[in-house]
């Protein structure tokens, strides 16, 4: 949530109108006392309660499509936070000042609401079944992408819902709520055609009420001049609380058949969706805080669309979801090694690989060239780094070997991998391959990216350091020109060739002496004690996140090595970007924390950029 808003006292979470005013009666009804709670209908939306005058006021906080917060009509803020301390400021469309927050009893934590637990169920299912992930990079997958798979998730959870009977006809939805029990207040939600349109089915007495659930143009669901709502599933929760113009409350889901085969997925499917989503309605109505004196709810690199709607499909809805494609759509995501018959060697055979004409980069070393590695069940394409072959220095191709025997230890989504070494008419090292090249060149080529996909980028460049971190790996040449993009949403490190496995014994690498080093992207310690750590990639880190909200401008321009280095010792440091967010500059400055002991690191790091990045992703 946006600020952590859990973390704050007077956050209820998933609670009604109705508990939200007996609250603020529990407190005194002061003027000007508020409360805020989670929005039952918008999706990363909030409700802020008042107090005036003995009545209480509500108003509902909803996120713009520009991934601000604003009351509807209100001016627009960057978090519920801002939008509350901007109304204890302005009355501005409120009833009142917010004068005083009513917090949350001793002990008592926001309240969660039933599709909370639900919804991470959902996410997992829908990772492994779609992309076939699992361990490690499963985890990953849902770290970097959740905000993406929430609202997919959301969205299409009603699928998974025994109450939800797809596209069958009126006649049969009175059939099938007759049948069995019947409980005043059974019900069911049928699909009336693919343009959003659905009914709501219940029972009342022995007749059948069928009530038009449609989508206005924003995307909202309601039943004629009802409660809006972002998805069906807070409609079915909001309805089992209260009728509101319904003739009564929704009470028992009619579950489908068990010969329906819903959607494609057939008996055993269907049972697997009642084991995940079986007993929805009880949990909502379970979900209460007490009351003191109360008695007691794998594709291509593109994303792949289509029209069907089963979440159990592949393809990611199109009217569902964002059309950004996900790391996990290339077919770089998964561990080239992740099949068992593909087996992992240090040698690529020369009649395997065949190289595409044109070059994707140039160095001292050589050039590297586009190529496609046939492995025993199929192709890839790669990157192969070829060492020239005029060159005679050993120590160019020492050097290339030593980067070829780390990348060989390195496994993770967010780390250029390493497919193997080939020895044929010239030293090559063969690589995953990610076509968009390296990212501050990509940034100055598009200078109209979001500063949501930029931190999207930098959050997935941390990841994989946290992830040589917890392996104790030095990268020692962490910048944006090593940064390769698979996709406009998927990053990778490269460039292993300054980079040390640490020992267990010791958390640093000391080199010899000065060598040919990026001064700029450098920690105090490195150029002056020549000590590198994980800590010191953080300060390089933090070069490598001012040149990404820079759009690829070059750190310290027009300074020479010895002018940084006397900067940094007088304690100044570069400014903050124009545009980028103040958050954002505050964690460069603790990444360019002088002493290397009291500097974070990733395991700090990548989560404070993990929050932000979900508090500016949709929701």
């Amino acid at each position: 949530m946006a600020d952590n808003v859990n973390a704050l006292p007077f956050f209820y979470g998933n609670i009604t109108r109705e508990d939200a005013e007996d609250y603020l009666r529990q407190g005194g009804m002061g003027d000007g006392m508020y409360l805020l709670r989670q929005s039952r209908s918008y999706l990363g939306g909030y409700a802020l309660s008042v107090a005036y005058r003995r009545e209480c006021y509500h108003y509902t906080i909803e996120r713009e499509l520009n991934e601000t917060y604003a009351i509807v009509g209100g001016k627009s803020h960057r978090t519920p936070v801002d939008v509350i301390d901007y109304h204890s400021q302005k009355g501005e469309g409120l009833v009142c000042l917010l004068k005083m927050p009513y917090n949350r009893p001793k002990g008592m934590q926001p309240k969660v609401g039933p599709f909370e637990d639900l919804k991470e169920k959902l996410i997992r299912e829908y990772v492994k079944k779609t992309w076939n992930l699992q361990g490690a990079a499963l985890e990953q997958a849902i770290i970097s992408q959740r905000p993406q798979l929430e609202k997919l998730v959301a969205t299409t959870a009603h699928e998974k819902m025994p109450w939800f009977h797809h596209t069958i006809t009126r006649e049969d939805s009175e059939s099938r709520l007759q049948m069995g029990s019947r409980t005043n207040g059974k019900f069911l939600i049928r699909q009336r055609d693919l343009n959003g349109s659905y009914a709501l089915c219940l029972l009342h007495g022995s007749q059948v009420m069928h009530y038009r659930i449609d989508k206005d143009k924003a995307g909202k669901l309601s039943i004629p001049d009802g409660k809006k709502f972002d998805t069906l599933w807070q409609l079915v929760e909001h309805y089992s609380y209260k009728p509101d113009g319904l003739l009564r409350v929704l009470t028992d889901a009619c579950p489908r058949p068990e010969g329906d085969h819903f959607g494609g997925i057939g008996r055993a499917g269907y049972n697997n969706l009642l084991e995940a989503a079986g007993g929805m309605l009880t949990r909502i109505k379970s979900y209460s805080i007490p009351i003191p004196g109360r008695k007691k709810g794998r594709g291509a690199s593109h994303s792949k669309t289509t029209d069907n709607l089963n979440p159990y499909d592949t393809r990611v809805p199109n009217n569902m979801v964002s059309k950004e494609s996900m790391p996990m759509d290339t077919e770089v995501y998964e561990s080239p090694y992740a099949d068992p018959d593909e087996l992992r060697t240090s040698t690529v055979d020369r009649k395997q690989l065949f190289l595409e004409d044109g070059e994707l980069g140039s160095g001292n070393f050589g050039t590297v060239m586009k190529g496609i590695y046939k492995m025993r069940k199929t192709e890839k394409p790669v990157a192969v780094k070829i060492l020239k072959n005029d060159d005679n220095n050993p120590a160019v191709k020492e050097e290339m070997l030593r980067e070829a025997n780390v990348m060989q230890q390195l496994d993770n989504p967010y780390i250029v991998r390493m497919i193997g070494i080939c020895e044929a008419e010239s030293l090559m090292l063969v690589m995953e391959l990610a076509e968009l090249g390296p990212l501050h060149k990509y940034l100055q080529r598009h200078k109209q990216i979001s500063i949501k996909n930029i931190t999207e980028l930098v959050h997935q460049v941390s990841m994989g350091m946290k992830y040589l971190e917890e392996h104790n790996f030095v990268h020692r040449d962490l910048a944006a020109r090593n940064v390769l993009l698979v996709t406009q949403h998927y990053a990778k490190i490269s460039d292993f060739g300054l980079s040390k496995a640490l020992t267990e014994e010791e958390n640093y690498y000391k080199a010899k002496g000065h060598g040919k080093w990026p001064v700029k992207w450098y920690a105090p310690e490195c150029m002056n004690y020549f000590k590198f750590s994980c800590k010191s990639d953080v300060w390089s880190f933090g070069v490598l996140m001012w040149e990404a909200y820079t759009l690829g401008m070059k750190p310290y321009k027009g300074m020479k090595g010895n002018e940084v280095i006397q900067m940094i010792e007088n304690g100044e440091r570069m400014d903050i970007p124009p545009n980028c967010p103040a958050e954002m500059y505050d964690l460069m400055k603790k990444c360019w924390t002088y002493k290397a002991d009291e500097r974070p690191g990733f395991a700090v790091v990548e989560p404070r950029l993990r929050d932000y990045y979900y508090d500016i992703s949709s929701q």
